[in-house]
């Protein structure tokens, strides 16, 4: 039986992780007693890591990390290495703000054996204008500097087999602050990313930690870090 591990990112989700964590919670049952859903608590200042401690108690196929606050990029690097070392046979992520469905990750699991990257398109997002257009700038940002086309490079719905991710995640800079942008185009780049259509909700409850200011600091430390990893990328050969 494939072992699943559903990595969770969390920073001062208090109003959110509880539903999210019952939610997502049936999907690690279903798949096995070896699965887990491991949430990430990077460093929150709210009652996050109380709570996700109490929910530890109550759902045994749940892993409750906390870890200093390095951001969302380098939670999911951490959750990603934990999971390949605890032997995950996929990796699942998936955001905790409750934007996604749990019963929309049914059809990847059902096709895992193409993996490569299954990745949910946001098609309809419902999530505000201007992160449309942001995930629009970085598309072409991305193609100007990688070459490819990326249709939806920062999904938090994605389904990955851990050994290939494995191999992926030595090109990435530690802590890296969009470190799924890049797993979108390593995947792109080998033609093994297949999208399907998933649903985007708005934020469920919470304040989004990530603004204006911060997504062009963000972006201003990753354009220079696009063309490090770009220069990497000249040793790998794509099939």
């Amino acid at each position: 039986m494939d072992k699943l591990f559903l990595i969770m990112p969390a920073y001062n989700e208090q109003d959110n992780i509880k539903r999210t964590v019952k939610e997502w919670y049936p999907v690690v049952q279903k798949t096995g007693p070896d699965s887990r859903l491991v949430v990430v608590n990077d460093g929150s200042r709210d009652a996050t890591g109380d709570i996700l401690r109490e929910l530890g108690e109550q759902y045994p196929q749940l892993i409750p990390i906390s870890k200093e606050n390095e951001g969302h990029g380098a939670a999911l690097l951490y959750g990603y290495q934990f999971a390949i070392q605890r032997g995950a046979d996929f990796i699942f992520q998936t955001d905790s703000d409750g934007q996604t469905l749990p019963e929309e990750f049914w059809p990847l699991w059902g096709e895992r054996q193409k993996c490569g990257l299954l990745i949910g398109d946001r098609t309809h997002r419902q999530d505000g204008f201007f992160r449309i257009i942001v995930t629009g700038v970085l598309r072409l940002l991305l193609l100007a500097i990688f070459g490819v086309w990326v249709k939806d490079p920062n999904t938090p719905f994605r389904l990955m087999r851990a050994e290939e991710l494995k191999e992926m995640l030595y090109l990435i800079p530690p802590k890296y602050g969009l470190s799924n942008v890049i797993i979108s185009v390593l995947y792109t780049k080998k033609g093994e990313a297949i999208y399907f259509p998933i649903t985007f909700r708005p934020r469920q409850a919470g304040t989004n930690s990530i603004n204006l200011k911060k997504i062009f600091g963000i972006g201003g430390r990753s354009l220079r870090d696009f063309v490090k990893i770009k220069r990497s990328m000249r040793n790998v050969e794509w099939r």
